[in-house]
């Protein structure tokens, strides 16, 4: 093999010397690494949470429901940032599980610079889009527009740091440090919640006051993120003759990135949809979808992290060659997210009424909301069965198979959204009812494929074409 079981350049901590996804039990390995992601995505809900809740207590219903209603938007955005960094990051995992370390180092230096470009680019669009999209697109209530296109505008400006902080997440979760994502989003977290309380509740600056929180917590993650990689890893430490950007590097890190991209904003463009029909209903059903999206987000935080996980996982092991490793963890990590996704939905939907009590809800909209709940605990274990095997798509360089489900399970969500409210028995229900059939298309299209093989297929070939080059390398050495 060419790589060494510790690379100096890395580092020697317990995350990124030690290849400890490379050995040992799966299930253990796995464990340690999606620890740190799961809190790191339980934080970054945190201070999303926290909008909603200190603008609907301290604000008014109308105010967090205007936040809600850009949900959709602010979620286009993240999927590129998050897309395309984790394309970046499932290519830096394949070269350290191979150990080419200085192929690594370029390939880091030009994404980076290319994630920042886009945050730019991305900011000038959403600053002109935002409010033809909230009210042409969205049909956002009139009462709520102006302060709905208020919070994206000044939301939008601080999207070149939420790409700057995603590359850098995803470029540590490449050569195994999970932990650092926690890190970041803990320094996110904090400030968030403390702008949140003296913008909105002390200083009572409304939506403005929490998209400026926002803004300025993702510069301090940002800030942080940076700092930690430059401090922790000597071979991100490029010299300013050594920050070059090499266009077939990024057309390579684009092109890896472009069906996780694709499939996050195909999820954020059918939301666009499912928002529209919400809407439809008026604003105590806004309110309600507000809130239930919020909790659903908590719910999925262990598929998430386990998908993230499988994802930097499959790559190492597929970038050392271990395939037989790659399906015994996908297998083990199936198993663990259904385990732990079965408890939290069972608790979510005994506390239903707790949790969306939480927000500030009138009695009208808290009605809505605790069945959205209820349901969603009751299905959340369809999404959790395929979330995982997504991941292991994505580290095995086959994104499109991933992207293929996202579309279908929302095309699904979407169809049945709109035409089975007309049956009498479903009516408004089918907001939250249609997940049942969106999931449920999501798992069986996603197992399928897996069981297909088209994936392991191609990496037997890899590895069976460097074996024979190092035969043939050998023979005319003797």
């Amino acid at each position: 093999m060419r790589y060494n079981d510790d690379m100096e350049i890395i580092g020697k901590n317990k995350t990124g010397g030690k290849r400890f996804l490379l050995n040992g039990p799966p299930w253990k390995g796995i464990t340690q690494f999606a620890v740190p992601v799961f809190l790191g995505l339980l934080l970054q809900q945190l201070y999303n949470t926290a909008d909603t809740i200190i603008v609907g207590n301290f604000g008014s219903e109308d105010a967090m429901s205007a936040v809600g209603a850009t949900a959709v938007l602010t979620m286009a955005f993240l999927a590129l940032a998050n897309g395309f960094s984790a394309g970046a990051g499932v290519i830096v995992a394949h070269l350290f599980g191979a150990g080419r370390k200085d192929e690594l180092r370029r390939n880091a230096c030009t994404s980076m610079i290319l994630m920042f470009c886009m945050g730019l680019i991305c900011t000038v669009v959403a600053l002109a889009i935002g409010r033809p999209m909230l009210e042409h697109v969205l049909k956002t209530p009139e009462d709520l527009l102006e302060m709905a296109a208020k919070y994206f505008a000044v939301y939008a400006i601080g999207l070149v740091f939420q790409f700057g902080y995603n590359i850098v997440a995803a470029i540590l979760r490449g050569v195994g440090d999970s932990a650092a994502t926690m890190y970041f989003l803990l320094v996110a977290a904090i400030i968030n919640v403390a702008l949140d309380i003296v913008f909105v509740a002390m200083l009572h600056l409304g939506v403005l006051g929490a998209a400026l929180a926002t803004d300025i917590s993702q510069a301090g993650c940002c800030a942080a993120a940076i700092i930690y990689m430059i401090k922790k890893y000597p071979i991100f430490r490029w010299k300013p003759n050594e920050l070059t950007f090499r266009w077939n590097l990024a057309l390579n890190a684009l092109k890896t990135g472009f069906p996780m991209a694709l499939q996050q904003l195909i999820v954020a463009v059918g939301f666009v949809f499912l928002q529209r029909a919400v809407n439809g209903y008026g604003k105590f059903m806004t309110a309600s979808f507000t809130v239930a999206m919020r909790i659903e987000s908590y719910l999925m935080i262990p598929s998430s992290s386990l998908q993230v996980t499988q994802a930097t996982y499959t790559g190492q092991n597929l970038g050392a060659r271990k395939i037989e490793r790659v399906l015994l963890g996908a297998r083990q990590t199936f198993v663990m997210s259904e385990l732990i996704t079965v408890v939290l939905s069972a608790a979510a939907f005994i506390f239903a009424k707790q949790l969306a009590y939480l927000f500030g809800l009138s009695e009208e909209a808290m009605t809505f909301c605790v069945r959205h709940i209820r349901t969603t605990a009751i299905l959340l274990p369809l999404l959790a069965a395929y979330f995982p095997i997504l991941g292991l798509f994505q580290g095995a360089d086959d994104g499109f198979k991933a992207t293929i489900v996202a579309t279908t399970a929302l095309f699904v969500r979407v169809v049945t959204a709109y035409t089975l409210r007309c049956i009498p028995f479903m009516g408004y229900r089918i907001i939250w009812w249609n997940m049942a059939f969106g999931w449920g298309a999501g798992c069986l299209l996603s197992w399928s494929f897996y069981f297909h093989g088209g994936w392991k297929k191609k990496w037997l070939n890899k590895a069976k074409t460097e074996a024979n080059k190092e035969i043939q390398g050998g023979v005319q050495n003797v």
